[in-house]
């Protein structure tokens, strides 16, 4: 008798047969199916968890603790912060909210420790379809009741880990393809910070952005925006308001040209305190990971030490959107002494990095924005003393936002446009370019998110991809023949047109008395001209338009220059301008062979615990004229490439090796050195 399967295994079975048809859809049919249900989660993920925190906010903070954070336009209307009643309560309220969630976290869900959204990169790069299912209701409740007692946190990392797992658990349950289990979890990232902000499109490009530092992952696309908008919709419709975060400030704007300095100048302050935000984030959480005691009391400490900061910069508790909208308005903004204006960013940053470098569970995309906002406000405070700023703080405070978190998270355009959707000020999107280009100079490689790639192809799972073939890694120095024949610009066209002749070439590169390149003349071409009754020199008909190549270009490049050029040949030059080669068409077959040669060794490169051994079958050898079928391999050895008289070829049974041929195998690492031995007749056939 069969024991009883658990319903969870069965519930998988059933949606499985169910949605069997989408993993074969056709592309958009299948990311309609696969975004609406991402996006179904992540609105509904997003509400509960928008709600919880409410609730735990009102019991932990408002009821125990005696004190009322301010609200958001967007959220039930702005009302200000209210003051301490009970100020004692304060740090004992918010370490035991941490030690509470802390006890949850490492007990029931390890992995749901820190902010969530480097847990949801990570599994994008490294397994997709890993994240366990109790990691999204230990991530919800635990954040809930961090920031709700006063925890500095984001609620933008509980919900991107709430959708992304149940990306990872629908790509589980369809046993989609790896790539398709990427752009699930992607999706489901970029859906949930896209509902729980109300910024659909901002949203869907950060399931595009976030991924790498220097490169974007195109294929999130179309399925970030699918999943993102359904988010936002079941979000809105719920909560009943699709009202802006922050409401709507359409009217900010910049009046004039001669402001873009002042924006220039808080794109750099801003990037300054996005870089501080970072190492001390990281500075507090490695030090965390070397404390000896509990697990479980570290965000516990950090909580008693959160709170006390909170009585002297009240901003810093709970996610401080509400200290933020305080910032957007005038009045209020000139009613804060300028200390606590200069206090509540650098407060944040240490609150932040103490509740969650601790191992607390809250995001760190939203105290990143508040701490932007603040440094816009700091900038528009000193620049209101000299006189230098209008009466439209707005701007600073908006642009700051972006301009700091766009930077250290890599994502500036989705950022920007989130921002943009939270304030509902579009008209702010080219100050916010500026500040963020030089934010961004400020920050360099820094990054808020340390499980971020810096391109594609560092990804195991593009490294295929990428791989095949490699032609950009073949310099086009490797190819390229010395000239021979260069022709002085003042050769007579009867003289040059005799020596290409003489040298049976299609043509030659034409230079000046420098030596530096001016054009080219082809044989056919000069023979015609000459016949026409042309006898002046070459440079003055020399086609100075003539397709060239830099030295530092790849076999890519030559293979987008060759058809191009009009005699079958393209001059190489260096930085000025001389010709040092010179690359013609069956130079890309060379090139090709190359390509792949490369592309083979970085594909068996991604095999841990093995190397590619070269060799060239000597005279003699045993193994000549022997059947690749038949060669004494040792297990888990492959002939990956095989090279004859300088053709590649492709290694299958029923081809016979010979002496000369040059052979690339991929081997275990400790067997290497037999396997070379082997080959080059010096030691017997290794154990098979």
């Amino acid at each position: 008798m069969n024991a009883p399967q658990p319903l969870t295994v069965v519930g998988r079975r059933v949606a499985g047969r169910a949605l069997s048809g989408v993993r074969s859809a056709p592309y958009l049919r299948k990311w309609l199916i696969l975004g609406t249900l991402i996006g179904v989660v992540a609105g509904l993920g997003a509400v509960v968890f928008y709600d919880g925190l409410h609730l735990a906010t009102h019991l932990l903070l408002v009821d125990v603790g005696g004190y009322t954070p301010a609200s958001t336009a967007g959220e039930g209307g702005y009302h200000a912060a209210s003051g301490f009643s009970r100020p004692w309560a304060i740090p004992l309220v918010a370490g035991g909210g941490a030690l509470v969630a802390g006890v949850l976290v490492f007990w029931l869900a390890p992995e749901a420790e820190g902010h969530g959204t480097d847990a949801a990169i990570k599994a994008v790069h490294a397994n997709p379809k890993g994240v366990r299912p109790r990691v999204i209701g230990v991530k919800l409740v635990a954040s809930a009741i961090t920031i709700g007692s006063g925890g500095s946190g984001g609620r933008e990392g509980p919900t991107a880990q709430i959708s992304s797992g149940f990306g990872s658990v629908l790509a589980r349950t369809l046993n989609l393809t790896p790539a398709d289990s990427r752009l699930c979890v992607a999706a489901g990232v970029a859906s949930g910070i896209g509902a729980i902000f109300r910024a659909p499109f901002g949203g869907a490009l950060l399931g595009v952005e976030l991924l790498y530092t220097d490169d974007v992952e195109i294929e999130a696309l179309i399925p970030s925006v699918v999943a993102t908008v359904v988010g936002y919709v079941i979000f809105g419709a719920i909560t009943g308001s699709f009202t802006p975060v922050f409401g709507a400030h359409a009217d900010a704007q910049v009046a004039h040209a001669w402001e873009y300095l002042l924006f220039i100048a808080l794109g750099l302050f801003a990037g300054a305190m996005g870089w501080l935000y970072t190492k001390s984030f990281y500075g507090l959480a490695d030090w965390f990971a070397t404390w000896p005691g509990p697990r479980a009391l570290r965000p516990a400490l950090a909580g008693v030490v959160v709170g006390l900061i909170g009585l002297a910069v009240p901003g810093v508790l709970g996610t401080g959107y509400g200290e933020l909208q305080t910032e957007l308005g005038l009045h209020t903004l000139l009613a804060i002494p300028l200390y606590l204006v200069i206090l509540i960013p650098l407060g944040k940053l240490l609150a932040t990095s103490l509740t969650i470098g601790s191992g607390g569970s809250a995001g760190i995309f939203g105290p990143g924005m508040v701490i932007g906002g603040a440094s816009g406000a700091i900038v528009w405070r000193v620049l209101h003393l000299l006189g230098l700023a209008g009466h439209d703080q707005i701007a600073f405070v908006i642009v700051g936002m972006a301009a700091c978190f766009g930077a250290i998270a890599h994502a500036p355009i989705a950022v920007m446009l989130m921002v943009a959707e939270m304030t509902g000020s579009l008209n702010l999107l080219p100050p916010a370019m500026v500040a963020l280009a030089f934010s961004m100079l400020v920050v360099g490689e820094t990054t808020i998110y340390r499980s971020q790639l810096r391109r594609r192809s560092d990804s195991s799972a593009h490294r295929f991809d990428l791989g095949i073939p490699a032609p950009s890694s073949v310099p086009v120095t490797n190819l390229m023949n010395p000239p021979r024949l260069v022709l002085s610009a003042a050769t007579p066209a009867a003289e040059a047109l005799a020596r290409l002749q003489g040298e049976q070439l299609p043509g030659a590169p034409v230079v000046n008395t420098d030596g530096a390149f001016i054009g080219s003349i082809q044989t056919p071409r000069l023979a015609e001209l000459i016949d026409g009754g042309e006898h002046g020199a070459v440079g003055r008909i020399a086609d100075i338009e003539a397709m060239t190549l830099p030295a530092e270009a790849g076999f890519d490049a030559a293979v987008e220059a060759l058809p191009a050029s009009k005699g079958g040949w393209v001059p190489v030059l260096d930085d000025q301008l001389r010709v040092v080669g010179i690359l013609a068409t069956q130079d890309l077959v060379r090139g090709w062979r190359q390509a792949v040669r490369q592309s083979v060794r970085r594909l068996v490169g991604t095999a841990s615990g093995t190397v590619v051994v070269d060799t060239t079958i000597p005279a003699g050898s045993p193994l000549d004229g022997t059947d690749l079928g038949e060669v004494p391999l040792p297990p888990g050895a492959v002939i990956v490439s095989m090279t004859r008289e300088g053709a590649w070829m492709f290694p299958e049974r029923g081809q016979q090796l010979r002496a000369g041929d040059s052979v690339s195998l991929l081997v275990r690492r400790h067997e290497a050195d037999a396997v070379r031995a082997w080959l080059a007749g010096e030691a017997p056939a290794p154990a098979t």
